[in-house]
């Protein structure tokens, strides 16, 4: 897996991130559109990066009644994207209505995933603010066997928690994990983080890295940098 990281496109408008892409020579790189770009931009950013050759994960982490998330990705399916995603939090007839809508929309090949417990989240906070009682990595793997079970292909989780998701949903179910840096870098507002070669050594298949990239000297450099630890230490 060569090109298994995408770039987290933190920026607040097409302007910024076009010059940042352009200057530092990332076309055609994997790319995550987040809720800020998307809100902003919309769908003519999303043709403008395929123009460009990059793969898409757009991560809007849908979580609203199943009818409506059913409808919302039946109009996400026409964009073609690589990767979309829901929250797992949502229940499985969510889930289950979410993939249905891609289907329906004709997006057989885009791959839904689960978000699990955001990677800004800790044991604690889980516990006291959402009521949550299990220790977070079995609320973890509790939410990746729901979402495996409601037909999703993968879950978004921590680095930490992907190993023993590969366990119990076996080596097929993707499992994409935020929060990671170069050692070099700041944990920021994450909270479960990890580093491009530790990612690859516990079993993640696609990484997501925004400021360890973004914020660095040589973006370009950084990124290559991250590619080629996961070469090292992928099997």
């Amino acid at each position: 897996m060569t090109n298994s990281i995408y770039l987290a496109l933190d920026f607040p408008d097409w302007e910024e991130t076009e010059q940042f892409l352009t200057r530092y020579n990332l076309q055609g790189v994997p790319v995550k559109v987040g809720m800020e770009l998307f809100y902003r931009e919309g769908i003519a950013m999303i043709e403008k990066l395929k123009a460009n050759n990059h793969s898409i994960f757009l991560d809007l982490k849908l979580h609203d009644i199943p009818t409506t998330v059913q409808r919302a990705m039946k109009n996400l399916a026409k964009l073609d994207v690589d990767i979309v995603n829901v929250h797992a939090l949502g229940g499985s007839e969510m889930i289950k209505r979410a993939k249905e809508g891609l289907l329906a929309g004709g997006a057989s090949q885009t791959k839904l995933l689960a978000v699990t417990i955001l990677t800004s989240m800790n044991e604690r906070a889980m516990q006291e603010e959402l009521g949550l009682q299990l220790a977070l990595d079995e609320q973890v793997e509790k939410l990746a066997s729901l979402s495996n079970a409601s037909g999703a292909d993968g879950v978004v989780c921590s680095v930490h928690e992907a190993e023993g998701i590969k366990r119990l949903c076996g080596d097929d179910f993707l499992t994409v994990t935020p929060g990671i840096r170069l050692k070099t870098s700041e944990r920021d507002d994450q909270e479960r983080v990890a580093t491009p070669s530790e990612a690859r050594r516990l079993g993640a298949d696609y990484l997501v890295m925004g400021r360890s990239i973004t914020r660095a000297a040589d973006p370009k450099a950084a990124y290559h940098k991250a590619i080629k630890e996961t070469v090292i230490h992928g099997n």
